[in-house]
C-alpha cells in the first residue's frame, strides 16, 4: 500500500535537518511504481524529491544510485553540459530508508521525439559524448564496476546463450547475433565512463536542449555503445544527426564499430525481455517478447534493419591508415604511383576533416570511418604451385573458400 504524501513529507523533515515543507504532491517520474515518491517545496523555495523503495530490487537500485551520485564529485559534474540530482539526506523507515535528492526540472520525451529534428538531436548527441569523455579514474576510486572490451563481449555471448536456451529465440536471430560476437573487429574499443542504464526517459529536456540526466545506478566503465542502443533503434528523422554530433564531440575517440554494437545492444533488449518473462514465469511477457523477436526477424529478412557485422573488412580511422602507410614496405613503388593509388579512391581532405571532428550532414554509413581492405599490402605474392599436386591443392583451397563464402551469403540472406 502506497504511503500518503503527508507521511512522506514528515519523513523528509526527519531526513533533512531544518527542512520546512511548504507544499507536497505525489511524484512518479521514472519510478514505474517501484518507489513511493513525493515532490516537495520547502519554505526557502527548494524543490526536492523523496523516494522510499517498495521492493528489494528498488532498494538495491537506490543504493547503487547513491554510490554513483557521491562518486560524481563537483569537479566531475562541471565537465557535463547538464545537471544531475544531488543527495540531500536520508532517514530509516520500515526496514529500508527514505532518500531525499534535489529535483531536476525538465520534460521527458520518447526516443522518437528526442530525434525528431536537428536541434534536439544534436543536444542529445553532445550530452552522451560528454558522459563518455569523462576521466575514468574516479570509477575505480569509487569501487564501481570496470568492464574490459573482452568482458563486454563475453557478457553478450552469455546473454545470447541464455536466450537460446529458452527455446524461444528464432534461429535467424541467433545466427545474426553469433556472427556479430564472432567478429573480433567489432569488439576492439576503449572502455569509457558509461551511465549503463541510459534510455530516452533518462534525459530531461527544455525546448531543444538536454538539461538533466537522472538514473545513475549502473554508472561504470564499459562499452560506450551500451548508452546508445536506444538511439540506434529510434525512428526520429534526425537520429543520424544525433550520432553525427556524438562522433564530432568525441574527436576521433569513438571507434568506428560503435554503431553496430549499439544496434546489437538494442536488439538484445528483446532477449532481456524474454528472459525476464521466463524468470517470472509470465506467459504474457514471454508471448510479447516472442512477437517482438519475430518482428525483428522480418526486418532483418527484408533488410530494413542495418547489418551488425560489416563484410567489408576492418574499419580504420585516418590515423590507422596513415600508420599502416608508414609501416608498409614500398621500396619498389615510385612516389607518384603510390599517391595516385590512394587519391584515386579516397578523398583524404574529407578524412582529415572527420578526424578533426568536422561532421557533414550525411547518411548513417558516413558517420563511421572509411573501410579499407589492406590485406594484400606489403605481402609478397604467393609462390605458384610447382607440381601438379600443388596445383590441385591450390584449386581445392580456392573451391573451399568459394563454398564457404556462398554459405555465408546464404546465411546473411
Amino acid at each position: 500500500m502506497a504511503r500518503p504524501p503527508l507521511t512522506l513529507a514528515a519523513l523528509a523533515t526527519a531526513a533533512v535537518p531544518g527542512l520546512e515543507v511548504r507544499a507536497v504532491r505525489a511524484h512518479s517520474r521514472k519510478s514505474h511504481g517501484a518507489f513511493d515518491a513525493v515532490l516537495l517545496r520547502s519554505t526557502d523555495n527548494r524543490m526536492l524529491v523523496l523516494r522510499v523503495p517498495r521492493s528489494q530490487a528498488a532498494e538495491s537500485e537506490q543504493s547503487a544510485d547513491l554510490v554513483a551520485l557521491r562518486a560524481l564529485t563537483a569537479g566531475i559534474r562541471s565537465r557535463l553540459p547538464f545537471a544531475m540530482p544531488e543527495f540531500v539526506g536520508q532517514a530509516p523507515v520500515d526496514g529500508t530508508r527514505a532518500v531525499v535528492t534535489t529535483f531536476l526540472p525538465g520534460a521527458v520525451r520518447s526516443a522518437d521525439e528526442l530525434t525528431e529534428h536537428d536541434g534536439i538531436a544534436t543536444s542529445v548527441g553532445l550530452a552522451l559524448a560528454a558522459v563518455h569523455a569523462l576521466p575514468t579514474g574516479f570509477i575505480a576510486d569509487a569501487g564501481l564496476t570496470r568492464q574490459t572490451a573482452d568482458e563486454s563481449h563475453d557478457a553478450v555471448v552469455e546473454l545470447i546463450d541464455r536466450a537460446a536456451d529458452t527455446g524461444h529465440l528464432p534461429a535467424a536471430l541467433l545466427r545474426r547475433w553469433e556472427e556479430a560476437t564472432d567478429d573480433a573487429a567489432l569488439w576492439r574499443f576503449r572502455p569509457t565512463v558509461v551511465n549503463g542504464a541510459l534510455a530516452a526517459d533518462s534525459l530531461l529536456v527544455d525546448g531543444d536542449a538536454v538539461t538533466g540526466l537522472v538514473g545513475w545506478s549502473a554508472l561504470a566503465q564499459g562499452d560506450p555503445a551500451r548508452d546508445l542502443h536506444w538511439l540506434l533503434t529510434s525512428r526520429g528523422a534526425a537520429a543520424e544527426r544525433a550520432l553525427d554530433a556524438y562522433f564530432g564531440a568525441r574527436s576521433g575517440e569513438a571507434d568506428g564499430h560503435l554503431p553496430q554494437r549499439a544496434l546489437l545492444y538494442g536488439e538484445l533488449e528483446l532477449a532481456r525481455w524474454l528472459l525476464h518473462g521466463v524468470e517470472v514465469r509470465d506467459d504474457a511477457i514471454i508471448a510479447d517478447a516472442v512477437g517482438l523477436l519475430d518482428g525483428l526477424v522480418e526486418s532483418v529478412h527484408d533488410r530494413s534493419s542495418e547489418p551488425l557485422s560489416p563484410e567489408t573488412g576492418p574499419i580504420l580511422t585516418v590515423g590507422d591508415v596513415e600508420r599502416l602507410l608508414d609501416e608498409t614496405p614500398r621500396d619498389g613503388l615510385p612516389r607518384e604511383a603510390g599517391a595516385s593509388l590512394l587519391t584515386d579512391s579516397y578523398d583524404f581532405s574529407d578524412l582529415e576533416r572527420r578526424e578533426a571532428g568536422e561532421r557533414d550532414t550525411a547518411p548513417f554509413d558516413a558517420t563511421a570511418p572509411i573501410p579499407l581492405d589492406l590485406s594484400d599490402w606489403g605481402d609478397a605474392s604467393p609462390a605458384p604451385a610447382e607440381t601438379a599436386e600443388g596445383q590441385r591443392d591450390a584449386a581445392a583451397g580456392s573451391d573451399a573458400a568459394t563454398d564457404a563464402q556462398a554459405r555465408r551469403n546464404a546465411a546473411s540472406s
